[in-house]
């Protein structure tokens, strides 16, 4: 390796470093994958209108709160830009159940809650069974463990 080459890599290092940590700050409050897709690239209109976890379309995105969203529809996609908050996941897209216990953990796509026109994910189907006995009281410490952040 030649000495400019070695001092290009040694110049990119600190660069790269803090794009990785500016983007995990950006990320703190939102659950994203590394390319700053929200819900794991599942559409969040169709927990809606479908009533089920459809994937979205990566052709298909909006962008709300540094967050990039996939839709199976272009119908999909208008809604959610004329109405972000009412579609976007709560706490930030983590386990509703996880939050309810002041944590912040993943989900999965499939398990989710549509409460009071509000979408709420779970990790897993045995903490969604979980977060169903006592819907109301896991938001209302959720909701307060949320503000906190």
């Amino acid at each position: 390796m030649t000495i400019p080459g070695i001092i290009r890599r040694v110049i990119a290092l600190p660069f790269l470093a803090l794009m990785i940590f500016a983007t995990a700050a950006i990320a703190a409050d939102t659950n994203l994958s590394f390319h700053g897709i929200a819900i794991q690239g599942y559409d969040p209109v169709a927990y809606f209108t479908d009533g089920e976890a459809v994937p979205g379309d990566a052709k298909i995105t909006a962008s709300h709160d540094g967050a990039i969203y996939n839709f199976a529809s272009a119908e999909h996609k208008a809604a959610f830009e004329a109405d972000p908050a009412r579609y976007a996941p709560q706490y930030g897209g983590y386990c509703a159940y996880a939050a309810a216990q002041g944590a912040k953990a993943p989900i999965e796509p499939e398990q989710f809650t549509v409460v009071e026109g509000k979408l709420y994910l779970n990790f897993n189907a045995e903490v969604r069974q979980r977060w169903n006995q006592d819907r109301a009281g896991y938001i209302e410490r959720a909701d307060a463990y949320w503000a906190s952040q």
